[in-house]
């Protein structure tokens, strides 16, 4: 008499039904880890069902089960993989890795800012500039405005932002505004590490007071037609944009390197060491369009560029 092992039906039946669930994903573009998840739960359908079948089509009064235990070991091995697919699921964790496999370097444009200066305020003050560099320029709307594009890692359906107010903090008080670049969103977890840069632009009206902390970062600094005083201090590498038409004095503080015609300045250098090929400091530089009447001011800058336009 033939002898019934149970397991070894359940083993041929998940080979099949998960060579079906593959053939399947193939032609339907299903996705691996969600096939895995939900095709799992048939391995203990059809074990039970072999179970079940065994006893009732058994003749013994008293039938007694054998076991192909390699057969139960394999399919134990597919169900608990399907088991920890699952676990892993449910906390997230699979859908992470999904997202992090299918990343690809996207460029998107930032949520823009608008804000709309009140009546009373004479002075914006930029308190961080963020890691990023940026630009600043002049305009004639009563608005400060921030626009731009980031690059990053991304998958299909991830934004790393979805407003303003993610990558840039604006509170009013008294008769100043203050304005604070928070940066990206960004991962240092391992295989989850995301690479992101950004290019903003910052919009300030000409006609009030600008003060910028520039946290030795790379600043651009488009005035236009400057009808008010601004001051920049401490930025890495700071080039600036001045029109022929403006009526500003600029003076430089603190500057370690110069590019640019120096004819057109009045500069006071002043060597820091004995070395005889080390570059001397500019302790002052004066230029002036006009007859001066506003100002602006650069200090503690490591280089600064300068170039007028028309």
């Amino acid at each position: 008499m033939r002898t019934w092992r149970v397991g070894t039906f359940s083993m041929g039946a998940s080979l099949l039904f998960l060579g079906i669930f593959l053939l399947l994903s193939q032609f339907f573009g299903m996705d691996l880890m969600h096939v895995m998840i939900s095709w799992w739960p048939i391995i203990l359908v059809v074990l039970g069902v072999e179970i079940l079948l065994f006893l009732f089509l058994s003749r013994q009064e008293k039938p007694f089960l054998k076991y192909d235990f390699l057969s139960i070991f394999f399919v134990g091995i597919l169900g608990t993989v399907g088991i920890g697919f699952a676990l892993l699921s449910s906390t997230g964790i699979m859908d992470k890795i999904d997202d992090v496999l299918k990343r690809e370097e996207r460029t998107m444009d930032l949520p823009a800012l608008e804000k709309q200066l009140s009546e009373g305020v004479q002075r914006v003050v930029v308190e961080d500039t963020g890691h990023y560099p940026l630009t600043i320029e002049g305009t004639s709307a009563k608005e400060v405005s921030m626009f731009g594009t980031y690059r990053a890692l991304l998958g299909k359906k991830e934004k790393l932002l979805s407003n303003a107010e993610e990558y840039v903090s604006i509170q009013e008080k008294g008769d100043t505004l203050y304005v604070k670049i928070k940066g990206l969103p960004s991962e240092t977890a391992g295989p989850f590490d995301r690479y992101e840069d950004m290019s903003a632009t910052l919009l300030i009206p000409n006609d009030v007071k600008l003060e910028v902390n520039g946290n030795d970062n790379t600043i651009t600094l488009k005035p236009r037609t400057l009808i008010s005083d601004w001051t920049i201090d401490q930025a890495s590498n700071l080039s600036v944009q001045l029109q022929n038409s403006s009526d500003v004095k600029v003076t430089a503080t603190d500057v370690q390197e110069f590019h640019g015609n120096r004819e057109m300045w009045k500069m006071t250098e002043e060597k820091q060491g004995e070395h005889p090929y080390e570059e001397p400091v500019i302790k002052l530089a004066t230029f002036q369009t006009g007859k001066g009447e506003h100002s602006l001011t650069i200090t503690n800058s490591y280089q600064l560029s300068f170039s007028t336009v028309d």
